[in-house]
């Protein structure tokens, strides 16, 4: 199956640099597109690959990294009209559309948290984390927490929020706490995830299992390039051309392994364990399924986090909001 995806993402690259009209191509100027990125978080990676490949050119599209401190700081950047795209999540995406808001999105990543425990502990299963310590980073509405608190509920009858001691922090901190022995299991974002697993730990459940065992047909992508409908209208060939740049920057790193050594040192991977860890975990998160399937498990999954996590959680709407998914007609492809 890897040998098939790897086969198809080459194709992907060829066929991706070709999607912008052939008359961009007689022209010097490119349009610009100013995507918001965290300083130090994984989108980075992506797009440096990308630029350093030329792969934004070939598509017909200058990239402009704009960098900030916090999600929320490139979500304000983003209302505020100072960068054309961001990394978020479809349920934030459906939320503000569901308030007239136009932001769309565009899968980034299936790549999701995992519930890790240490090599050697105890726990095979949900149903053995009664009682136990858990860390979870992303808060108590953190989508894959909702996810695992149902199917462990479902599966085994426990209650993980009322019958153990959960602790909600920054995951370098839960990260550390893991390795020092004082939780014993911490739920946390994929790549820290990563370098846990690279050190011994093993997951338990990630958010990725408990949507399938909870009914998805396969992985959703939690997070997209997110865009308001009205950009893409205004400049429909910078929207083209990034999207072209991304399939094929990710079908690159699907299967080139030069490609991520040359991403070593925004990695910071502590040895190189950690590293092929990290690379493999992400090529395990490219999206490989079509945008149809995407979104019907999007609101398979929408309405059962509506049910377990509220309108604190998904606001007033109790169905994904028309329009979440970018329509670039090609979504049933």
């Amino acid at each position: 199956m890897r040998l098939t995806r790897a086969v198809a993402t080459l194709f992907a690259l060829l066929f991706a640099i070709h999607l912008v009209p052939e008359a961009r191509a007689q022209t010097d100027e490119r349009p610009t597109i100013r995507v918001g990125v965290l300083k130090f978080g994984t989108v980075n990676w992506e797009l440096d690959a990308m630029t350093r490949a030329g792969l934004d050119e070939k598509a017909g599209v200058d990239v402009e990294l704009v960098p900030f401190a916090g999600e929320n700081a490139s979500a304000v950047a983003l209302q505020a009209g100072s960068v054309d795209m961001i990394v978020s999540d479809w349920l934030w995406v459906s939320r503000l559309r569901a308030e007239g808001v136009d932001y769309t999105f565009v899968p980034y990543s299936t790549s999701v948290g995992s519930l890790m425990v240490s090599g050697d502990s105890e726990v095979r299963d949900l149903g053995g984390l009664k009682g136990k310590s858990i860390g979870v980073a992303g808060g108590p509405l953190d989508k894959n927490w909702l996810l695992i608190q149902a199917l462990a509920k479902q599966n085994y009858g426990v209650d993980l929020a009322a019958e153990n001691s959960v602790v909600y922090g920054a995951p370098p901190l839960l990260t550390e706490k893991a390795r020092q022995g004082e939780l014993d299991a911490v739920l946390n974002f994929w790549h820290y995830a990563a370098r846990l697993e690279a050190e011994g730990f093993r997951t338990l459940v990630s958010g990725t299992d408990a949507a399938m065992e909870m009914g998805t047909s396969g992985p959703v992508a939690s997070i997209g390039w997110v865009f308001r409908d009205s950009f893409a209208e205004e400049h429909p060939e910078a929207i083209a051309g990034f999207i072209a740049a991304d399939r094929a920057t990710k079908a690159l790193l699907a299967t080139s392994d030069e490609a991520w050594e040359e991403l070593k040192p925004l990695m910071k991977a502590e040895d190189e364990k950690t590293f092929t860890t990290l690379r493999q975990r992400y090529r395990e998160g490219i999206p490989a399924r079509s945008g149809a399937e995407e979104m019907a498990d999007t609101a398979k999954l929408y309405g059962l986090l509506a049910e377990i996590g509220g309108e604190r959680l998904v606001g007033p709407a109790t169905e994904l909001a028309p329009g979440t998914y970018f329509d670039d007609g090609k979504n049933g492809s």
